[in-house]
C-alpha cells in the first residue's frame, strides 16, 4: 500500500454529468485512466445543484430537471503523480474546472486484501 501520509495534493476536476470523451462519460473515463496511472484513490461526487462558467444553473429539482448535472472528481496523490496525471487528462476536459491544492493527508488505509 501507498504510504501517503503528510503533505500531497488533490486534484479536483468538475464537469458536467452528460460530458462524454470516445462517447464513454468524461468521468468515468478520468477514473479509468487515474486507475491504470496507479493514482492512490479518486472519488467521484453528484452534484445536486450549480453552475459554472456558463452561468446556467443546473438543477436536481422536479420544476427544472437538467440532465447535466455538476459532477466532481477528487484524487489526493504525492504532487508527482498529480502533476503526470493533469497532463494527461487536462485535454480531456472542454469545458468545467480542474485545481490543484496542498492537502495534508492525516490518515490513509485501506481494508486488507482488497488491493490486487
Amino acid at each position: 500500500m501507498i504510504d501517503l501520509s503528510g503533505h500531497h495534493k488533490r486534484l479536483t476536476i468538475v464537469v458536467g454529468e452528460s460530458d462524454t470523451v470516445d462517447g464513454e462519460p468524461l468521468a468515468t473515463a478520468i477514473v479509468h485512466r487515474a486507475h491504470a496511472a496507479g493514482m492512490a484513490g479518486v472519488t467521484v461526487l453528484r452534484g445536486i445543484e450549480g453552475y459554472g462558467a456558463s452561468n446556467h444553473i443546473h438543477t436536481t429539482r422536479v420544476l427544472s430537471l437538467s440532465s447535466d448535472l455538476p459532477i466532481m472528481i477528487l484524487i489526493v496523490d504525492t504532487e508527482e503523480s498529480i502533476t503526470s496525471f493533469l497532463s494527461d487528462i487536462e485535454p480531456l476536459v472542454d469545458e468545467g474546472l480542474i485545481t490543484v491544492e496542498d492537502v495534508h493527508v492525516a490518515r490513509y488505509v485501506g481494508r486488507e486484501g482488497d488491493r490486487g
